[in-house]
């Protein structure tokens, strides 16, 4: 009975308001701060691609619209070699940003991409990839995370440790 009432109410409280249209080309639409639109792949502040195509986004896709094929360098670093997301499937769950250690992948207030076949909205590595940071212009996952140094193994570093033998520690 009083959800009735109730949904009675906010028919009869919207029914007198003015409504509010807006012109959508000439103006846009206040989007929330939080809002997450198109997909970026960002470069870190070296411009190199801050990704390292470890499979993680594609991995955590609930509708797997992430295809990626990982490729090294001359200096042992990890690139995508293709990178392409299927936009026709995405649901911008931004899982694929918060799965991403690089901070690679980034989500945009971008919202317009409406095409007329669905062949357009394949976007490949070179659509996706810009020429800036993004979000976190300090960041730099390979200073973070270090490299590894010619000539020496694990452990031989200034201040590293030597790695633990797992099979030492075993019962």
């Amino acid at each position: 009975m009083w959800s009735i009432l109730d949904s009675i109410w906010v028919v009869l409280k919207r029914t007198f308001k003015k409504k509010v249209t807006i012109q959508y080309p000439e103006e846009r639409a206040e989007l929330s701060p939080r809002y997450r639109g198109r997909i970026v792949l960002t470069r870190d502040p070296d411009g190199k691609e801050r990704c390292v195509a470890c499979y993680l986004c594609s991995s955590v896709c609930p509708v797997d619209c992430i295809a990626i094929e990982a490729s090294i360098d001359q200096k042992n670093r990890r690139f995508p070699k293709t990178f392409r997301i299927n936009f026709s499937r995405c649901i911008f769950c931004v899982f694929c940003e918060e799965a991403c250690p690089t901070l690679a992948i980034q989500l945009t207030p971008d919202f317009e991409m409406s095409e007329y076949k669905r062949q357009n909205l394949v976007y490949e590595k070179n659509d996706l990839l810009i020429s800036g940071t993004g979000k976190y212009p300090e960041y730099n996952f390979y200073r973070w995370s270090g490299l590894a140094i010619v000539g020496k193994d694990k452990g031989q570093a200034i201040n590293e440790k030597k790695p633990v033998d797992i099979h030492s520690i075993l019962p």
